[in-house]
């Protein structure tokens, strides 16, 4: 019977946690894009200020109307089930609050890239130091020295690796551009991909990040190859079309991580 109530409690626990989770996700998502800091949210349309209860309880925009996008509420139901996976399915070593303030940041930089095509640098600044004390707590149980030695040559590692990505790119884009006698106007990575993956080398350490590359490379090429074919047959096919990487690189750092 206690077992039970003692189950119920942080089930509970967990649920209030993610609801908590998921609107500070979305308020971050909303705000860092348009200010670089923490401020009120407003209306995307008519730039209304919210008030904290017409945002933190999903109501339309008192001046022009405007409903609150569906991100808003897929960000609330998924964030709100996180902690009660992180709590039942602890991943590798981390801690349970600890878990959860990386699958915050992550999903902030996630909704930002999805919507915006944008990993900012202050968002960026933040990863790094939160990667840096991650990395260097999973692997500093061994040794403290081992534990910086091994999360700053998986930060490395994961930087030069997606910075030499980048620089192929640009090399490619810029040449299929000069063929095409056309501008291009994407590329087919962002400099705040590169700042990610080495934020995900902090994390995941020099062993774990090149197959965590890999496959995220692998599911973005994929996806990629999906969307031109799907162009090409709908006959809308547009060149140098970009998606963005973060999600892949997360989804495939999440899944070394938790599973």
């Amino acid at each position: 019977m206690e077992y039970n109530q003692g189950m119920n409690f942080m089930l509970v626990i967990s649920l209030v946690l993610g609801w908590l989770a998921g609107w500070l996700v979305n308020i971050l998502a909303d705000v860092l894009p348009n200010g670089r800091k923490l401020s009120r949210p407003v209306c995307p349309k008519c730039q209304k200020k919210f008030n904290w209860g017409e945002y933190l309880f999903f109501r339309n925009c008192t001046k022009c109307g405007k409903r609150r996008s569906l991100r808003t509420l897929i960000v609330q139901v998924v964030m709100t089930c996180v902690p009660v996976l992180l709590w039942f399915f602890p991943g590798q070593s981390l801690p349970f609050p600890l878990a959860l303030v990386l699958v915050i940041y992550l999903a902030v930089v996630l909704v930002i890239d999805l919507e915006r095509r944008l990993i900012l640098h202050p968002v960026s600044i933040t990863g790094a130091v939160l990667g840096l004390g991650i990395g260097i707590f999973l692997r500093g149980q061994e040794s403290i020295s081992y534990g910086i030695t091994s999360t700053l040559l998986g930060g490395a590692a994961g930087f030069g690796v997606m910075l030499l990505f980048y620089y192929i790119g640009e090399l490619f884009v810029k040449q299929m551009s000069k063929k095409g006698g056309m501008p291009a106007d994407e590329v087919a990575l962002g400099f705040g991909d590169v700042n990610l993956s080495g934020i995900l080398g902090l994390i995941l350490g020099w062993k774990a990040i090149f197959a965590c590359l890999f496959f995220a490379v692998l599911g973005g090429g994929l996806v990629s190859l999906a969307i031109i074919l799907g162009m090409l047959i709908a006959r809308k096919y547009k060149a140098f079309t970009a998606i963005p990487y973060a999600p892949f690189l997360i989804l495939s750092a999440l899944f070394f991580l938790f599973l």
